[in-house]
């Protein structure tokens, strides 16, 4: 038995982050993973200038609401989810990846929870655990499934090196450098065929 755990945001969608730094003009915004390794340093930095800006998590979701899964993504998918067991693990958030689920065709997805006031504004957030992305594949070895991991940041790197093959799919030149030992693929064509050899 084999399974494929994706990265969500940079494999399947846009950065949200991004995203929204580009509609709101908050440049510190569109810092996401790959340009920082350290996710609570990322995170907390966000929190911060969210309060600072007045903006909440009704703003995001206004956003994501407008977004779109990137050219080719849900072809990608459905034809993942009938090669193989397909599992999607995100350091994003419940609250913000439900639209573009519905987008996907609503594959399973591990992600983590934010800690939102009243009032909509983002206070904390919650992870469902540590290194979850690694967990999640050192389980599924655990239970016998041979499995591939894909994505494109810092925070990806630890489940492709769990995972019996890791690839790198359009990742930034500083973890390419960083991580040469991982195949990188520039489009889902690549991807599908790195997937496929990796399976034999």
């Amino acid at each position: 038995m084999q399974i494929v755990c994706l990265d969500l945001e940079g494999v399947l969608v846009p950065e949200i982050w991004i995203e929204f730094s580009g509609r709101t003009g908050i440049p510190e915004l569109s810092k996401t993973t790959r340009d920082e390794p350290d996710y609570d340093k990322l995170m907390r930095g966000r929190i911060e200038i969210l309060d600072r800006k007045g903006l909440g998590l009704p703003d995001i979701q206004k956003v994501i609401g407008e977004m779109r899964p990137l050219d080719g993504a849900r072809v990608f998918l459905d034809w993942l989810r009938g090669y193989c067991q397909v599992m999607i693990l995100s350091d994003s958030y419940y609250e913000f990846a439900a639209p573009l689920m519905r987008q996907l065709g609503y594959p399973t997805l591990f992600c983590h929870d934010l800690v939102v006031d009243a009032g909509g504004r983002v206070r904390d957030y919650r992870l469902r655990m540590r290194d979850q992305k690694r967990e999640s594949v050192k389980a599924f070895r655990a239970l016998n499934f041979h499995t591939i991991a894909v994505g494109d940041s810092y925070n990806d790197t630890t489940m492709l090196a769990e995972a019996h093959a890791g690839i790198l799919f359009r990742p930034p030149a500083n973890v390419i450098a960083e991580f040469p030992q991982f195949p990188v693929t520039q489009s889902y064509d690549e991807l599908r065929e790195q997937i496929v050899k990796a399976s034999r």
